[in-house]
């Protein structure tokens, strides 16, 4: 059986530089100040801009937010999301309290990701699934995601806050929907694992669990080609 590449296969050097983006990529709550150049945040931002979205729908919208005052605002709010979030996991309250959850203040750059009104009218791959909106926006934060981990910047997805009382500090217009506060920017060093993971909050599951083979709970066992042929997994 032969085990050629696919024809539009990457480079191997190619392919190992995707893989290492996407295993060494962290969520990020340690920045280090700087700055990030504007040329380099453009990269960034049409990178997510060219993320995958049903319809062809592009339900991602960028605030960048530059006022110390508005960062104060954001902080504010992701302070008292994690107190309550706190209260709400009842026997963990305290170990959660010593997390850091969020770099509002300090990394370079803060963004935050909203889903836009207007966004009913998109019907095509959503009449059955309306939130395939919220999961395309989620792809161009990946894509973004991956983008910096490759230039060397640290990126941390927050998503304690309320989302109305948000929407009302950035005079959001009805019917949007911040998704996320990402902060970016430089950082001392990354983790060498998740850090909610370091911290024995959770660990990544394995993923023979994730994945079944026809049925629900019925074990995938080794990946294999269709015909029997082992494929590398």
């Amino acid at each position: 059986m032969s085990t050629a590449a696919p024809s539009h296969a990457f480079s191997a050097a190619e392919q190992q530089a995707v893989y290492r983006a996407i295993y060494e990529r962290r969520d990020m709550r340690h920045f280090s100040g700087g700055t990030v150049a504007d040329e380099m945040l453009q990269r960034l931002l049409l990178a997510a801009h060219h993320a995958p979205s049903v319809g062809f729908m592009q339900p991602w919208r960028f605030i960048r937010v530059r006022s110390r005052s508005l960062r104060e605002g954001v902080h504010a709010l992701v302070e008292q999301e994690r107190v309550l979030t706190a209260q709400a996991l009842g026997k963990r309250e305290d170990e959660f309290m010593k997390l850091k959850v969020q770099g509002v203040l300090d990394a370079a750059e803060v963004l935050v990701v909203a889903l836009p009104p207007g966004r009913e009218a998109h019907v095509f791959g959503r009449r059955t699934l309306p939130e395939m909106d919220l999961a395309s926006a989620a792809c161009a934060i990946q894509n973004l995601w991956l983008a910096a981990r490759a230039e060397g910047l640290g990126m941390g997805w927050v998503s304690i806050f309320d989302p109305l009382q948000l929407a009302q500090l950035l005079h959001m217009p009805k019917g949007s929907q911040p998704i996320a506060v990402l902060c970016l920017g430089p950082v001392q060093a990354f983790y060498d694992q998740p850090m909610l993971q370091a911290e024995k909050w959770a660990r990544r599951a394995a993923l023979a669990d994730m994945v079944f083979e026809d049925r629900w709970g019925q074990s995938a066992g080794p990946v294999t080609a269709a015909n029997g042929g082992a494929t590398d997994a």
